[in-house]
């Protein structure tokens, strides 16, 4: 009688599939992966935020280009014209570029006749002659009595007979005869002379004659006679006094050039011995050294004078202190050029420009408190200007930390303690060094130590291994 055993196995055998059954759907849900949960595994991590401190600093705002050092005055050399018939040759060069040059040197010889440079600020613009007058006159004469060369009795702005002496005294220190004013080898004033004595004769006869006469009857031509023969001699002797004022030595425009200080320098020297004569040969530099550079568009309202200029010659690490002198009104007009050719000494700081018209920008011109060395001419710097600065030290944050939203307001975003983000509105001022000035529009809301965001960064989606 074993039938009563069957129920028992049976109830065995429900509860052991069952054990079985509830495995089996446990290794299941970890192996069977809804839709939705595959498309929230696929997507990136949530982005952490980026903050940064506020703080409390000195803001400076600058504008940094590329400039040169030149000379505050550039004058071109003209070469005098020739003696005679022929082309202008260079003769003499007695200088080099960047030689140091005192009043009354020679800088060039052409064709035997010598350029000499003397202190002025006018330029030569027509040979000085005897008899000549003017503001030109009077700053020759300066120049030569600095040399030593008085005008003797003449008056300032007046060529006449002591500013000859002071001229053949002047050719002659230099090694020179000075060119005659008239190249007739003194005919016109013998001409003169021998009129005077011819009329001095007549006049003398005719009063020898006037005195002889005991006829009555001739006494009146006789008088008449003698009054034209005065007449005659007055006039031959002003004619007289005219060719000698204008006979003397003369200095012709182009064996002259003026520069407004010394010493001078030699800019620059384009010919040798032997070379003809074709433009400027030689550019002469005067003057304290100044620093130019072009602005672009877009730095010519943040630049005014009076704000301070650091040059920097990025060969040596020397760095001095300027001041902005000038800014053009307007842009240096564009010029044509072959590539690569920057043209005037840097404004953009691009080391090529493509052919074509160059956009130049507008002229800064900086002036040092103290001289620069005479070395420096010529060489490129560095020029940071400042444009603005805080007064003292302002609450700052990084530029990234601002934004401007579709209203119109400036806000910056501060992360409190308990990590919420309140947005904050602020009034820009200073920026620079990649920090703008900041003031909460309500007082309190930003203080330094806040941290602001700056932006957000999402980690590195891991890669799937395949």
């Amino acid at each position: 009688m074993r039938r009563p055993l069957a129920a028992p196995l049976l109830l065995a055998a429900l509860v052991v599939g069952a054990v079985f059954l509830t495995g089996a759907g446990v290794v299941a849900g970890t192996l069977i992966t809804s839709p939705a949960q595959l498309a929230a595994n696929a997507a990136p991590p949530p982005p952490d935020v980026l903050t940064a401190p506020v703080e409390h600093r000195v803001l400076h705002e600058t504008v940094v280009l590329r400039g040169t050092v030149v000379a505050g005055q550039t004058v071109r050399v003209a070469p005098p014209a020739p003696g005679g018939e022929g082309t202008s040759v260079v003769t003499k060069v007695p200088f080099a570029a960047g030689a140091t040059l005192r009043p009354g040197q020679v800088v060039l010889e052409v064709s035997g006749r010598p350029v000499v440079v003397l202190k002025g600020r006018l330029p030569v613009y027509r040979d000085l002659r005897p008899g000549a007058t003017g503001d030109d006159v009077a700053q020759f004469q300066d120049a030569l009595a600095a040399l030593g060369h008085d005008r003797g009795d003449d008056p300032r702005g007046t060529f006449g007979a002591g500013t000859k002496d002071a001229v053949t005294d002047f050719y002659a220190a230099a090694g020179y005869a000075p060119r005659p004013a008239v190249a007739d080898d003194g005919a016109a004033v013998d001409g003169a002379r021998a009129a005077v004595t011819a009329a001095e004769r007549a006049a003398e006869d005719t009063r020898d004659a006037l005195l002889d006469n005991r006829d009555a009857t001739r006494t009146k031509d006789l008088r008449k006679a003698r009054g034209r023969a005065a007449a005659d001699l007055a006039d031959a002797r002003t004619a007289l006094a005219r060719a000698r004022a204008a006979a003397g030595p003369m200095v012709p425009a182009g064996e002259i050039v003026f520069v407004e200080r010394f010493p001078a320098r030699v800019a620059s020297v384009g010919v040798v011995p032997g070379s003809p004569v074709t433009g400027s040969p030689m550019t002469l530099s005067s003057g304290r050294l100044v620093a130019q550079g072009h602005l672009h568009d877009h730095q010519k309202g943040m630049v005014r004078p009076g704000q301070k200029v650091r040059i920097l010659d990025e060969e040596t690490g020397d760095e001095v202190t300027a001041d902005v002198v000038t800014v053009a009104d307007r842009a240096t007009p564009r010029r044509t050029g072959p590539p690569g050719d920057a043209g005037t000494g840097g404004g953009g700081g691009d080391a090529e420009q493509p052919p074509g018209d160059v956009p130049v920008g507008y002229l800064l011109t900086a002036a040092p408190g103290e001289d620069l060395p005479p070395g420096l001419a010529g060489r490129e710097v560095r020029l940071t200007v400042e444009a603005a600065s805080t007064d003292g030290e302002a609450l700052v944050v990084p530029v990234t930390a601002v934004s401007a939203g579709a209203d119109g307001r400036t806000v910056v975003t501060a992360v409190r303690a308990d990590a919420r983000q309140d947005r904050v509105e602020v009034r820009t001022g200073t920026l620079g060094d990649g920090y703008v000035e900041v003031v909460p529009l309500a007082p309190g809301r930003l203080a330094a130590g806040d941290e602001v965001v700056t932006g957000v960064a999402a980690p590195a989606v891991p890669r799937e291994t395949p």
